[in-house]
C-alpha cells in the first residue's frame, strides 16, 4: 500500500504538526476520550498526483454549500478518534478529504475511509468564511481547557471583554501572544448550526473564542500557532485561580503597564 505523505516532506511536517499538538493536548488533560478536534487546510501541499487519487467511499454532504472551498482539501481527526491516538497514528485517526466541485459535499482521498469528526460542517464553514477574507490561517482547533472552561461557570466572565481584560492582566506575555484577546458564545448545542454561525460571528474580532462550559475554537496559520494560543490563555486562567486558591484577588497589571504593553510591541490598543 502506498501511503499519501510518502515523498511529501512539507505534507508529511504539517500532519506531524497535527500529531505533535494532538499530543500536547492529551497530555494537558484538554483532550479525554474523543475530545476536541482539528482541520487543516492542506491545499498548497496537495500536487498533481494526489488531485487525482480517487475517492476511497462515496461523496458525502457537507449540510452548506461553501463557495470558497473549491478546490481545497483538508487533513481532519476522525469522528470517535482520540487525540492521544492521533498523536501516535494521524493518518489511521484521521484522513485527507477534498471539496467536491460543487461545494457541498466531500470525499475522503487517503489513507483509509476514516471519517471526519461530526463537527466537519462548523470546521468547513469556518475555514470557508477564513478564505473569503483572505485571512492566512489554515488551521482550526477545538480543545478543553480546563481552567478556561472552569472560568465561564461564573456569569461575569461571560460578559464581552472582561475574561479577555483579566487574563491579558495576568502576565504580559498574553497580551503579546493573544493580542486579539478572548470572544465568548454563550452556550449553544455542541455541533449546531447556531454553534458555527456564533463562532464565525466572533472570529471577525477574535483568533480564539470561547464556548460556554464546553471549551475553546481556536484559529491560525498553522495548528502549532493555535496550540500556543490558547495554551498562553490558559496560563493566565491558572495564574488567577491559583492566586484565588491562596486567598486572594489577584491585582494584575495596571492599565498604565498594559498601555506600556501596547505601544512597546505594537499591539492592538
Amino acid at each position: 500500500m502506498k501511503y499519501v505523505l510518502e515523498n511529501r516532506p512539507a505534507l508529511a511536517g504539517e500532519v506531524n504538526k497535527v500529531a505533535e499538538v494532538a499530543g500536547y493536548l492529551w497530555q494537558k488533560g484538554w483532550a479525554e476520550r474523543n475530545g476536541g478536534n482539528i482541520t487543516v487546510n492542506i491545499t498548497e501541499f496537495v500536487d498533481d498526483e494526489m488531485r487525482r487519487l480517487p475517492p476511497l467511499d462515496g461523496a458525502k454532504p457537507i449540510g452548506a454549500t461553501l463557495p470558497h472551498l473549491r478546490g481545497c482539501y483538508f487533513y481532519c481527526k476522525g469522528t470517535n478518534k482520540r487525540m492521544r491516538d492521533v498523536a501516535r497514528w494521524p493518518m489511521a485517526n484521521g484522513s485527507i478529504i477534498r471539496i467536491t466541485d460543487d461545494c457541498a459535499g466531500y470525499v475522503i482521498i487517503a489513507d483509509q475511509p476514516v471519517a471526519p469528526t461530526s463537527e466537519l460542517p462548523s470546521h468547513l464553514s469556518v475555514h470557508n468564511y477564513l478564505i473569503s477574507r483572505g485571512s492566512p490561517y489554515k488551521a482550526s482547533l477545538h480543545t478543553h481547557p480546563i481552567e478556561l472552561i472552569a472560568m465561564t461557570h461564573t456569569p461575569k466572565f461571560l460578559e464581552k471583554d472582561v475574561a479577555t481584560n483579566l487574563l491579558w492582566s495576568m502576565i504580559p506575555e498574553t497580551k503579546a501572544f493573544c493580542p486579539r484577546g478572548l470572544g465568548i458564545i454563550p452556550y449553544k448545542l455542541p455541533g449546531s448550526v447556531e454553534m458555527a454561525e456564533a463562532t464565525i460571528s466572533e472570529l471577525a474580532d477574535y483568533d480564539v473564542v470561547m464556548w460556554e462550559k464546553h471549551g475553546v475554537f481556536a484559529v491560525d496559520t498553522d495548528v502549532m500557532q493555535a496550540f500556543d494560543q490558547v495554551d498562553v490563555l490558559n496560563k493566565s486562567a491558572q495564574i488567577y485561580i491559583a492566586a484565588r486558591g491562596m486567598g486572594f484577588e489577584p491585582d494584575g497589571m495596571t492599565a498604565e503597564q498594559m498601555k506600556e504593553m501596547s505601544v512597546a510591541f505594537n499591539l492592538p490598543k
